[in-house]
């Protein structure tokens, strides 16, 4: 009976230990064909890119990330494939997508060098611009200077190129690529200005509502979106100018080139087909002039 258990024990053992090597090695794509389920993480509050509302998750990247799980489930033959939602926050974003307890992260995000280290990235989906928000009562030199005009409509001799953006309070996210710009554009300028840092857009919104900060740096679509929630939006403005722009793109695993692959296909077809403008008049509205002479370089061919 000892030896009968015995030998069992050893061949279910032995058995574990065969699949070792391809659950330690097995890629997106495999995870996926074993669970017979595609996994779309997300930001639940970054509309209109991706935002969860009454149980239903949408947005310009959900979207996209949706025309990938076609393209997954036709490559992988699951007809009854799963698609699932999974909710995450910035801080574990890259700890869900290690651990595969997500397979794509759906809210675009910018491609850095850090970033870079523990994930890899798809194509850009969408081309970020850096705007800023102001009151609409806020100083009118400063007004000007964020506009791309001079400070000054009069004599000029007594001042200086960055008269107009010294002695101000800017607002930006914290650790985040606009809060690095900022801090270079002021060195680089020699203004004397005070430089916050908030957790969020809607927290930067209402530090410039309640005159904390004289204006706030952020992603051109965000503060327009979050401006237009609030109760006071006539009180604020997005401003034209545009001071950068930043291609944004889904994170995916790292090193897993065959998903990766699979996924700029789709990502490509959706630009050269003009399906992709198609989604942004849904999520975004029209895109910005000049923007589809963006569409070749991003699209591989």
């Amino acid at each position: 009976m000892n030896m009968k258990r015995h030998t069992i024990a050893s061949l279910l053992l032995v058995g574990l230990l065969a699949l070792l090597p391809v659950l330690a090695g097995a890629n997106t794509l495999e995870r996926v064909r074993m669970n017979n389920t595609f996994t779309l993480g997300y930001l639940p509050d970054f509309e209109p890119f991706s935002s969860e509302s009454g149980g239903t998750v949408s947005g310009y990247g959900i979207e996209l990330c949706l025309k990938i799980a076609d393209r997954v489930k036709a490559e992988l033959g699951l007809s009854d494939m799963q698609v699932r939602y999974e909710a995450v926050s910035r801080g574990e974003v890259i700890g869900a997508i290690q651990s595969g307890a997500i397979d794509i992260f759906c809210t675009p995000t910018p491609e850095t060098l850090a970033y870079r280290k523990e994930v890899s990235f798809s194509r850009p989906v969408y081309t970020a611009g850096l705007a800023v928000v102001v009151r609409t009562d806020a100083a009118p030199q400063l007004v000007r200077v964020l506009s791309g005009e001079p400070a000054h409509t009069g004599p000029t001799w007594r001042a200086t190129i960055n008269q107009g953006l010294a002695k101000h309070t800017y607002a930006t996210i914290e650790g985040g690529i606009t809060e690095e710009w900022a801090r270079d554009r002021m060195r680089k300028l020699g203004v004397i200005a005070t430089l916050v840092t908030v957790d969020s857009h809607e927290q930067g919104i209402q530090w410039v509502a309640e005159r904390k900060a004289d204006a706030f740096f952020g992603e051109r679509m965000l503060l327009q979106t979050d401006l237009r929630k609030r109760a006071d939006a006539d009180q604020m403005q997005v401003l034209d100018t545009l001071f950068g722009f930043m291609p944004v793109s889904f994170p995916i695993e790292r090193g897993d080139e065959d998903f990766r692959l699979l996924v700029d296909t789709v990502i490509s077809e959706l630009y050269r087909s003009g399906d992709i403008v198609r989604v942004h008049r849904q999520y975004l509205g029209e895109l910005r002039e000049g923007a589809e002479l963006l569409f070749p370089i991003y699209a591989l061919p």
